[in-house]
């Protein structure tokens, strides 16, 4: 059945229009993701499908009784409750109804009249299988679960929301999302501010989700883990493609080739037609004259193809070392560097060597200090212990995730050409233009641009000069797909040395060559790719033996220390299965004395005292199957299922 579908709308902002006469339909059960380049109108479709802004003309249908819930992208939840009380707004009904239960269960300990009491007996026994049936003994369990898994451990459930940070809040508003379970689940960017785990967390719970899903993302990995088809939003229409990413991109190279290759052959053909017209009309003769009508009336009968619209701009450029450096030489030692802030320990004795074209990625939980690290390592920030020494003569270039190095104040003009002044006015320009800075864009004040012309601008200062060392925090923030392409392209082309904060898997996948796993506990350093490491990981979570031998990997780290890691892992895991196993079994034989429990009460309905009884065992079997739950809630998550 249909969940949603569009019919020619239109869209616009102020006198710009935005989308014109679009139309699409998804069925139940869609997970559709939401591509296109920064400005397309991915956002504000997604707003116009749910009444945030109207649409100028068209119709909008929703399946019937379809509950409707988006997320914006960055969206901050404000709020004066507890965080997990917080959450228990999405369980209303189950939060009354267990509050009533509650009151039924005193009112029948009571000493009442027995048609009384028995009345409440009936109202128990009914909302109770109702309360059962719609989760009421796992919600709180599933509000922890949630919570922990985007980032909220136990301790931080009980803090007030107003406490929390802006990324922190943003996790707040995507979990109270998720757990209202609408039929139409709308996201805007939903894994900003999400660390890996995280985000392969909620990958799997949105691959998972049984409704329909609507998402924009320019996290490529994600987009092929979670959606099912992929909505294109390009030049003022969509088109839609029964695919996930991947598949998107190769289909629509192959239909943009159809699609030129069908234009030109009709073009060829009106050509040879009109020539073969005008060659019959020079005779000028009837039966000339005939046959270029038939001609005409050929022509006039040709569904013509438009010809194929031009692809959205491209940023494009490249970085240069300059070749000043030796690449195989030391370019960075470290020793024993340790930060921490009041209250909050986030690295500590971190040492590592650093060689030349050295493609290094620091991973890791937000919070272990990772872009920290970045800022001590460029000079911006000191350490509290330890040292760091770059080779002699070495440029570095610091892309800032949060752009600081931006002057608010400054025209686009004037930001980049403060910086070479030495450079002509057309060559500064001619450097905006490949940044997709063009004619009256470059006269704009730096403090209204959005984040991805920030991220674009800063790039642009960084290409103009030869530099030894990129350390980029974070740098795919912002950046459309096609924009990410093209910076992947620039850094596997450059041929010096690269320290990187990012969590875009697919970014991580194609570039490094080493990864430092920053985590609470400590540090690993691996020498060998991305996919490597996931893979050295799940082995040593298996128990299994690792050899690096076949790729040339190797982890910075003692073997004896490697081995009661990979021991303790085992044991941590054995201890988790057990309780799983455990907890399993628990509720099994609960759920199942709950179940003989409603015969007897049927059975014994007159008798007060035995009913009573049956009522207060009843009571302490749903308290126990709470605490199982939660126990069988930790124990899955611990062992990543």
């Amino acid at each position: 059945m249909i969940a949603l579908s569009l019919s020619d709308v239109t869209v616009a902002f102020g006198t710009d229009v935005i989308l014109d006469k679009v139309s699409f339909s998804i069925n139940e059960g869609t997970r559709l993701g939401v591509v296109g380049v920064n400005g397309a109108g991915k956002s504000l479709l997604l707003k116009t499908i749910c009444g945030i802004n109207r649409a100028e003309d068209g119709n909008i249908f929703f399946g019937k009784d379809k509950r409707v819930s988006y997320l914006e992208q960055n969206a901050g939840f404000e709020s004066e409750k507890i965080l997990f009380d917080e959450m228990l707004g999405a369980f209303d009904k189950l939060c009354e109804w267990e509050e009533r239960l509650s009151f039924l269960q005193k009112k029948m300990n009571d000493n009442c009249p027995e048609d009384e009491h028995m009345m409440y007996v009936k109202e128990y026994t009914m909302l109770e299988e109702s309360f059962r049936k719609n989760g009421g003994y796992e919600y709180k369990s599933r509000i922890k679960s949630m919570l922990t898994s985007l980032g909220f451990p136990p301790e931080k459930q009980m803090l007030p929301i107003s406490a929390l940070s802006g990324g922190q809040k943003t996790r707040v508003a995507l979990a109270r999302t998720l757990l209202g379970e609408p039929d139409i689940l709308m996201l805007d960017e939903p894994t900003n501010h999400l660390d890996i785990e995280s985000c392969k967390w909620l990958e799997g719970y949105l691959a998972s989700y049984k409704k329909t899903l609507i998402v924009i993302s320019h996290d490529r990995y994600f987009l092929d883990k979670v959606t099912t088809h992929t909505l294109e939003v390009e030049n003022q229409d969509v088109k839609l493609y029964n695919c996930s990413y991947t598949g998107f991109v190769k289909r629509k190279e192959e239909d943009r080739k159809n699609d030129e290759k069908h234009y030109l052959n009709q073009k060829k053909e009106i050509e040879r037609l009109e020539a073969f017209i005008e060659n019959q009309r020079r005779w000028n003769r009837e039966r000339n004259i005939i046959a270029a009508e038939s001609r005409m009336k050929a022509i006039d009968r040709m569904e013509k193809i438009d010809k194929p619209k031009n692809l959205p701009d491209r940023v494009s450029f490249n970085f240069s070392s300059g070749k000043s450096l030796l690449m195989s030489e030391r370019m960075l030692d470290v020793k024993g560097l340790s930060k921490a802030f009041p209250g909050k320990v986030l690295f500590e004795n971190l040492s590592f060597l650093l060689h030349g074209q050295d493609r290094m990625f620091f991973v890791g939980p937000n919070g272990v200090g990772k872009s920290t690290l970045l800022k001590i390592l460029s000079g911006r920030m000191a350490p509290d212990k330890g040292s760091f020494e770059y080779v002699k003569g070495i440029k570095i270039g610091y892309y800032d995730q949060e752009h600081q190095g931006l002057n608010p104040n400054n025209t686009v003009l004037d930001e980049l050409w403060n910086n070479y002044p030495d450079k002509k006015q057309g060559e500064i320009r001619g450097v905006l233009a490949r940044f997709l800075f063009k004619a009256e864009d470059v006269f704009k004040k730096v403090e209204v641009l959005s984040g991805g012309e920030k991220a674009r601008l800063t790039f642009a200062k960084l290409m103009l000069e030869d530099l030894n060392l990129l350390i980029l925090d974070e740098p795919t923030n912002h950046l459309d797909a096609s924009s990410r392409e093209v910076l992947e392209d620039a850094i596997l082309n450059y041929d010096g040395t690269v320290m990187a904060v990012s969590h875009d898997r697919y970014f991580l996948s194609k570039l490094a060559t080493r990864i430092l796993d920053m985590r609470p506990d400590g540090h690993t350093d691996y020498k060998g790719t991305y996919e490597d490491y996931e893979d050295y990981k799940r082995r040593m979570g298996l128990g299994e033996s690792v050899d690096t031998a076949d790729t040339g990997a190797s982890v910075q780290s003692g073997s004896k220390e490697d081995y009661l890691k990979n021991k303790e892992e085992k044991s941590r895991r054995r201890k988790f299965e057990k309780k799983l196993a455990d907890s399993e079994k628990r509720i099994s034989e609960i759920e199942k004395r709950q179940q003989e429990i409603e015969k007897e009460m049927q059975e014994f309905a007159t008798d007060y005292l035995k009913t009573a009884a049956l009522y207060e065992e009843s009571t302490k079997l749903n308290e126990e199957l709470e605490k199982v739950y939660e126990a069988w809630e930790e124990a899955n998550t611990e062992l990543g299922n």
